[in-house]
């Protein structure tokens, strides 16, 4: 019996694991530059710009931003929403920046975008394990 079926398997399944690490290391990379950027700076508007612009650059936030017809006041709009009960930074995550770079936490910014602040920023919170 040959084996070649399981090696060529394995291997794609080895490629797969390696791309969605250096995705995730990436995106890692990128919100906790962000944070430290703009910590002391929130309102600055150079960061919805490279929130945005990230989001419009990752394949799979991009789908999301597309569906919502998400723009950057939106993001400006949902992080302002987010400062009001959680402007926590714990490691390397802060909610009112960290939510943006999730598939499932920028779906659901989006789809609960007109609820109560609170209500959004917690889910947030329990999301980051804050």
């Amino acid at each position: 019996m040959s084996q070649t079926p399981w090696i060529i398997l394995s291997l794609v399944l080895f490629i797969i694991v390696a791309l969605e690490m250096y995705h995730s290391l990436k995106r890692s990379e990128t919100t906790n530059r962000l944070i430290n950027q703009y910590i002391d700076d929130l309102e600055n508007e150079q960061l919805f710009e490279d929130i945005y612009a990230y989001c419009q650059k990752d394949f799979k936030l991009r789908r999301i931003m597309e569906k919502h017809n998400a723009t950057k006041e939106d993001i400006k709009a949902l992080h302002q929403k987010l400062l009001t009960w959680g402007s926590i930074k714990k490691g390397r995550r802060f909610v009112p920046i960290t939510s943006f770079f999730y598939t499932y936490s920028l779906n659901y910014l989006f789809e609960h975008r007109d609820d109560d602040d609170k209500k959004v920023t917690m889910r947030m919170l329990n999301f980051f394990h804050i």
